[in-house]
């Protein structure tokens, strides 16, 4: 569909590159030209993807960071730009996420997955934000979620911090714009990855629900998503701002909430799930 050199000369950052999602954008974008580098709080897991993206280390930067803290989000942007004269493209891939009863969640569990999926969201913008605007330039993707519009039963940390990041996606597209940075957003349904599928998937029965709600009667492979990166990131998007591009076979249009069908699940054998998930 895209020929070899659409992001030729660009340069990505992805965060949360190491793996699942943020990995397959970050080999879609190499594949097409682009330097990239990928950040994650885990050094040999970056590396092993490295090793995938660009075998010959030429086009790939490793830098590990952990996005809660703006303090390594700093030198994360410092890097990029170090090793590849500026930065084009960031790719807000990094986020945490868990099922759980909301009365029996704990203010820290909360906490954890706001922090890294809002505030981790907006400490790269910022660093990479006003990298651009010094440059003249550049485009942000998000990663959101379907369940950003609706809200999701048992996910109430991920509902109220990817429904500030589709909210932050739109206010900077307006007060960017000037500088020339565009800010879109994916909003993905279910793609199967080792992370999430343990965290959100994790039985046979709650997976085959899932799949039942989506009437194209299947999830969504990652090329499909790496794609739709590609083209909103590249030059073939120039007038496309603000917009959050939903990739999921249907499903959030014919069943709103993503995992709203596990109330009807009687709520103590749901309980006892969620705890062996635990390990508790």
């Amino acid at each position: 569909m895209f020929t070899d050199d659409l992001l030729q000369g660009r340069s990505i950052l992805i965060t949360g590159g190491g793996s699942g999602l943020g990995l397959s954008m970050a080999k879609r974008f190499a594949e097409l030209g682009a330097s990239v580098a990928i950040s994650g709080r885990n050094a040999e897991r970056l590396q092993a993807a490295a090793q995938q993206i660009d075998a010959g280390g030429e086009r790939v930067l490793t830098h590990a960071c952990d996005v809660r803290d703006f303090a390594q989000v700093e030198p994360l942007v410092e890097a990029v730009v170090a090793r590849f004269g500026r930065l084009d493209v960031l790719v807000n891939n990094a986020a945490g996420n868990f099922l759980a009863a909301t009365e029996d969640l704990s203010p820290g569990g909360f906490h954890a997955v706001v922090q890294t999926v809002l505030y981790g969201t907006f400490h790269a913008t910022l660093a990479a934000g006003r990298r651009m605007i010094a440059q003249g330039g550049g485009s942000i993707l998000n990663i959101a979620t379907t369940y950003a519009w609706t809200g999701s039963a048992f996910v109430v940390p991920s509902a109220a911090a990817k429904a500030g990041v589709l909210a932050m996606t739109r206010s900077l597209a307006v007060e960017w714009a000037t500088y020339g940075i565009r800010v879109n957003a994916i909003a993905p349904g279910p793609f199967p990855t080792e992370g999430a599928w343990k965290a959100l998937m994790p039985t046979p029965e709650i997976e085959a629900e899932a799949k039942a709600r989506i009437p194209l009667g299947r999830f969504g492979e990652h090329p499909e998503l790496a794609n739709l990166a590609a083209f909103l990131v590249s030059d073939a998007a120039p007038f496309i701002n603000g917009e959050c591009v939903v990739i999921d076979g249907g499903e959030w249009i014919a069943s709103g909430g993503e995992f709203n069908g596990l109330t009807r699940v009687p709520r103590e054998k749901l309980k006892a799930g969620l705890r062996m998930m635990r390990g508790k």
